[in-house]
């Protein structure tokens, strides 16, 4: 496990685009997972703001009850903590902000995506930025440069590995806590799982057995890195269709997973339309499949799907903390062919490779070059990601290693 130094805070690479945002907008709306770092980043970035903690019952009560009492009786700027647990304070908010639209009144976080809420019709618009933190990037986990996913086709240059096992941190995954207390991952996991099932989890959904919410959350888990077939999984796991569709729906409120669309182009390819699932923590997938080491994960048969799911979540947390939503897709045609991700970046299409073997074989870029070659693709460039640390240029594609530099 990567531990971090003397219980030090990480510097995130979120915290330029939050105080941007706040400079630009009345109101910064951050999300993100329960323990992503959320409240100590708004914290350290607003120290002159008001804090509110709608986690406390105290507080969640009396927003609840005298909300214009509540936000009157702050001055300047205001950080509502937790703001899912009472969103009808929100309308309040909107009133507030269409009176006086002096930027960075207020900064909300919330751990569950409040755009996929039904509960929450208030999203705010035009008056707020919506921002995301997820778990620590690898870089921002070793204190390195931060990876900008828009440059990985560029010419590759090699640089250092960082002072870590690759398959010691995946299997830790990205949590700040565990890093910064040197806390033992499965443990922290178990009790982050459960909080999530029996809190947050009813703030969504009115899941009746969770006993049956857990086996089809570990089954989703045995797919990470595959194409999400619901009818396949839902009779896995002994539930309706519909009851899984609106299991993958909380797993995503949650930010748990992640589903990447098919993308559009067809290059005259009948398109599958699936979407590809990829949980977006790779230390939760160990911990729900049992994988109790970083040596059993080094063997285990899943091993590449997680590998695959560690590097898609770089390089959407890359895109999230320049304050972007991910642009990322997956590919595959009717006869099978497949790309692991595309990046349709506007001026460019960017198709994305992982192999999670360390060494690096002739036909490692052979979806590359079919999809390259595609009639009336015009797009000639793509990234192999691999689980080694070499960086090289192999038929005029990117091979970059495991940290992705």
């Amino acid at each position: 496990m990567a531990g971090h130094q003397n219980g030090a805070m990480f510097r995130r690479a979120l915290a330029k685009e939050l105080r941007a945002a706040a400079r630009r907008m009345p109101v910064v709306t951050l999300t993100g997972p329960r323990q992503s770092g959320k409240t100590t980043l708004v914290r350290q970035a607003f120290p002159r703001h008001a804090f509110v903690s709608l986690e406390r019952p105290d507080e969640r009560s009396r927003a609840r009850e005298d909300p214009l009492g509540l936000l009157a009786g702050l001055r300047g700027g205001v950080i509502l903590d937790e703001v899912q647990r009472a969103p009808e304070l929100l309308s309040y908010v909107q009133d507030a902000v269409d009176q006086d639209r002096r930027p960075g009144r207020f900064i909300l976080t919330g751990s569950q995506n409040l755009l996929l809420m039904e509960g929450i019709s208030q999203t705010l618009a035009g008056r707020t930025a919506i921002l995301r933190l997820l778990p620590l990037t690898l870089a921002e986990l070793t204190g390195r440069k931060s990876v900008d996913p828009r440059n990985l086709d560029s010419t590759p240059r090699s640089v250092s590995p960082p002072k870590l096992d690759p398959w010691a941190a995946i299997w830790a995954g990205f949590y700040p806590r565990i890093h910064d207390q040197g806390l033992p991952p499965d443990r922290w996991l178990a009790d982050y799982i459960r909080t999530y099932v029996e809190r947050d989890l009813r703030d969504v959904l009115r899941v009746l057995d969770l006993d049956a919410f857990e086996r089809f959350v570990r089954l989703a888990a045995a797919r990470t890195g595959q194409e999400l077939n619901l009818t396949a999984l839902a009779a896995d796991a002994g539930v309706s269709q519909p009851t899984a569709q609106a299991w993958i729906t909380a797993l995503r409120i949650g930010f748990i997973v992640t589903l990447l669309p098919p993308h559009h182009a067809n290059f005259r390819k009948r398109l599958r339309k699936r979407p590809r699932l990829h949980f977006l923590d790779t230390g939760l997938v160990c911990y729900l499949l049992g994988i109790h080491t970083p040596a059993l994960l080094k063997q285990h048969p899943l091993r590449g799907g997680i590998f695959e799911s560690f590097v898609i979540g770089e390089i959407i947390k890359g895109f999230e903390n320049a304050g972007r939503e991910a642009p990322l897709f997956f590919w595959r045609d009717a006869t099978g062919h497949e790309l692991d991700g595309l990046m349709d970046l506007g001026d460019r299409l960017v198709p994305v490779e992982v192999k999670s073997g360390v060494t690096v074989a002739a036909d490692s870029v052979d979806a590359l070059r079919w999809w390259t070659g595609l009639p009336g693709n015009r797009n000639k460039r793509g990234v192999l990601v691999h689980g080694g640390d070499r960086t090289l240029s192999l038929h005029g594609f990117t091979v970059l290693p495991w940290f992705l530099k």
